[in-house]
């Protein structure tokens, strides 16, 4: 078995393969920018950081957005930060369409409801630990419900299916930050940067069977 970290030239790569390489028993973890490896992988990582704009476009320009539509159909996808947003149909930064493997939106955390608790603004981005409700799946599994993760962003996704929505947190406004559906995990946070359990959600991964 092989796990592809997709190279489209915007992602943690290195923190993302070292922390795979940690959890994955032996499993070679390639990180590549060639989609015929990507669509040789067994298992396949999407990450991402910066701005939708500038992923879409170097997805394109890479020839990499049809192994990544071919890997979301057919094997066990992991999607990381703006991997996870890349996925829906459209967002509003930069108001540019994503992949729309799943329908909805993606948003940016509206300015009026940046309020805490006790009525101080909060900044955005959304940078540091944040607790995260779950819904029952797999790649949860050894993570108590409402473990820390750590997040930096400034939208969120939207989706118009409920039914994908598996993890959930808050800051000003609740909102998703984890779906999933078939072959598909994808999240907001960063596993990689989030300790023991952002490790055990990786291990989840390597040994998931969607």
């Amino acid at each position: 078995m092989t796990i592809a970290v997709i190279d489209y030239g915007m992602g943690n790569l290195r923190s993302v393969s070292k922390a795979l390489e940690h959890v994955a028993g032996g499993v070679p973890v390639l990180v590549t920018a060639d989609p015929a490896e990507v669509a040789a992988a067994e298992r396949v990582v999407f990450p991402g950081q910066g701005a939708m704009p500038d992923c879409m476009r170097e997805l394109e320009m890479r020839g990499l957005k049809p192994a990544v539509l071919a890997a979301a159909r057919e094997k066990p996808f992991l999607g990381i930060c703006i991997g996870l947003q890349m996925l829906f149909e459209h967002s509003e930064e930069g108001d540019v369409p994503g992949l729309g493997v799943f329908a909805g939106q993606v948003r940016r955390f509206p300015d009026e409801r940046m309020i805490d608790a006790d009525g101080q603004r909060l900044k955005v981005p959304h940078m540091g630990w944040n607790t995260v409700q779950q819904q029952a799946h797999p790649m949860w599994s050894g993570i108590e419900n409402g473990a820390r993760f750590y997040f930096v962003h400034s939208y969120f996704v939207v989706p118009d299916d409920k039914a994908l929505i598996q993890g959930t947190c808050e800051y000003g406004v609740p909102f998703t930050c984890a779906v999933a559906r078939d072959n598909i995990f994808a999240m907001q946070f960063h596993p990689e940067k989030s300790a023991r359990d952002g490790l055990q959600l990786l291990k989840n991964f390597v040994s998931w069977q969607p």
